[in-house]
């Protein structure tokens, strides 16, 4: 598994424990993540009520995806 997708991953893990709930924006989130797409991502995302620390912790890992990606 690559960094990227490792990063990737963590993000899928945590947001699966925030949103309990199967939905239609939770599906497309999960399928911007299985198809490596952080900018479909952050757009799924941004739809989404969080926490100022939650968002933040989000904002955190998505900001790691895009890195490791551009350095793969």
């Amino acid at each position: 598994m690559t960094a990227s997708r490792s990063n990737a991953v963590g993000l899928l893990r945590w947001l699966r424990r925030q949103l309990a709930q199967p939905t239609p924006l939770r599906e497309r989130l999960e399928a911007a993540v299985a198809n490596d797409d952080p900018d479909e991502a952050r757009r799924c995302l941004a739809q989404f009520e969080f926490s100022a620390s939650q968002r933040h912790h989000v904002e955190a890992l998505l900001d790691a995806w895009e890195r490791e990606r551009a350095g793969a």
